[in-house]
């Protein structure tokens, strides 16, 4: 384990080179890694272990689009694809990667199948931390691991396949057998890990809720709105208002960011632009303040588990989900994306 110095502040990381895929592979030869839920997370990791040399089986209710996807991607009903609870009795990691609702719902089938010995993975902290909401409580005698990817599934398996690596986060909850380490760093590295830094449970789901809610998907979504509302107030139009809104950022600008950070972005950019950002970015971040601390109140007090676990168990939930997304994709500005999106020159016949 490497230590690295963020401004005075010293970090626990994982790196590839310390820890490479050989070792990750010794460490998981004798393990049986079932992978419970084929939805978000499960197709990524999953066939990233896969194609590492883990030995993975995938447990999905059959006759389900899950359990369908999990055939056309190459995993043999009755070999390496199972119902869930024969998967839970096979495996000796279980990987529960089903929705925080589900989790709930599954849990007591989960626990019968968790015998001594035996490591339970996450890659959210929701479940345990919100113990007291959700009732999920491992035995004593498991490994309770964590390795929560910063990114979507989607994104681990299109870095996977282009040879790159998408951070991620580890944590261990409770280690039964003196292994935990070296099991849950050796399943980082084989999902596709660019590199693992420490954390806790909790703290990886309370940072997890906020950047959700927050620079992720809400707040950047609140913001994009805010922007596109003013110029096609003041007359711009929605090709000029969306372009200069999100085309630009997602297109131009955070690449760079992401290439060097803000500050050389800021240096690649004209005066004119480095002035104006300059001048203004102190002026979002106090207004925006108190929302984040509102924000992270909720997630710790607890308020934002119990609204969602309530929310997502509901049995209209997918309805009204797709309801409130349907909004969000037929409005002006969105509609407007999908336009702007098809002329770029890489989508044009």
């Amino acid at each position: 384990m490497a230590k690295l110095n963020f401004g005075g502040v010293e970090e626990n990381v994982v790196t590839r080179e310390e820890f490479p895929l050989s070792k990750a592979r010794e460490v998981l030869k004798d393990e049986v890694v079932a992978v419970i839920g084929y939805g978000v997370q499960g197709p990524g990791q999953a066939l990233n272990q896969k194609e590492n040399g883990v030995n993975v089986i995938v447990g999905q209710r059959k006759d389900s689009k899950s359990w369908d996807k999990a055939v056309s991607d190459g995993f043999v009903p009755g070999e390496t694809l199972f119902e869930i609870e024969e998967a839970l009795q096979r495996g000796t990691i279980i990987c529960y990667l089903l929705s925080d609702a589900a989790q709930i719902a599954m849990w007591p089938t989960v626990k019968q199948h968790l015998t001594p010995g035996k490591a339970l993975y996450f890659s959210h902290g929701f479940g345990i931390t919100y113990r007291h909401q959700t009732g999920i409580v491992p035995p004593a005698d498991v490994d309770v691991i964590l390795v929560a990817p910063k990114g979507s599934g989607t994104s681990l398996r299109r870095m996977f396949l282009q040879g790159r690596g998408l951070n991620s986060s580890y944590a261990i909850h409770q280690d039964a057998t003196g292994r935990a380490f070296d099991r849950v760093v050796a399943l980082g590295i084989a999902i596709g890990s660019g590199y693992l830094f420490e954390t806790n449970f909790q703290k990886e789901v309370y940072s997890d809720l906020t950047g959700e809610r927050g620079t992720l998907m809400g707040a950047i979504q609140g913001i994009f709105a805010a922007q596109y509302q003013v110029l096609r107030d003041r007359g711009h139009s929605p090709s000029e208002a969306f372009n200069e809104t999100v085309e630009e950022l997602t297109q131009s600008l955070m690449p760079l960011v992401a290439e060097n950070g803000m500050d050389w972005m800021y240096a690649n950019c004209s005066t004119t632009a480095q002035r104006g950002a300059l001048d203004w970015w102190k002026r979002f971040r106090d207004a925006t303040l108190p929302v984040f601390n509102e924000l992270y109140d909720s997630v710790s007090s607890g308020r934002e588990s119990q609204r969602s676990i309530d929310s997502n168990s509901q049995p209209d939930y997918r309805s009204r989900l797709e309801q409130e997304l349907r909004e969000l994709r037929e409005s002006e500005m969105w509609q407007a994306g999908k336009t702007v999106r098809s002329l770029r020159p890489e989508n044009q016949a």
